[in-house]
């Protein structure tokens, strides 16, 4: 058996482990690793509310933002002259302007970022 909770915008994978009899869980789509059990269904969701309520407050209480899962939604402000050769570049390839964006951001992402050249002073 596996399947999903969510709570506070953070969703965790539930996974059934036989031999324990009980019921795993960990945080999905974030880097920092948050991980819980419950014997039964309702001790899971509890478990899985304090483990996200005690990881906002280490956040809270170190200064520091916790990691969030994306929304999948990106609002952008670009040039026309850009967004007009965005739209022109989706409709060669076939596809809609999100499509084509996703796909273009998906390159860039992996690529490591770009390094100014070193200046020379002669």
């Amino acid at each position: 058996m596996s399947s999903m909770m969510t709570y506070k915008g953070y969703s965790a994978n539930m996974v059934f482990d036989a031999q324990d009899k009980v019921i795993v869980g960990r945080v999905v789509d974030i880097d920092d690793i948050i991980s819980f059990h419950g014997e039964s269904v309702s001790e899971f969701e509890a478990n899985f509310h304090a483990a996200i309520d005690e990881y906002l407050a280490a956040s809270e209480e170190l200064g520091s933002a916790p990691e969030r899962p994306a929304s999948g939604k990106v609002m952008l402000r670009i040039a026309p002259a850009v967004h007009a050769a965005a739209l022109k570049a989706a409709a060669r390839s076939g596809t809609s302007l999100n499509k084509w964006a996703e796909a273009a951001l998906g390159r860039a992402a992996r690529k490591p970022p770009a390094r100014p050249a070193a200046r020379r002073d002669t």
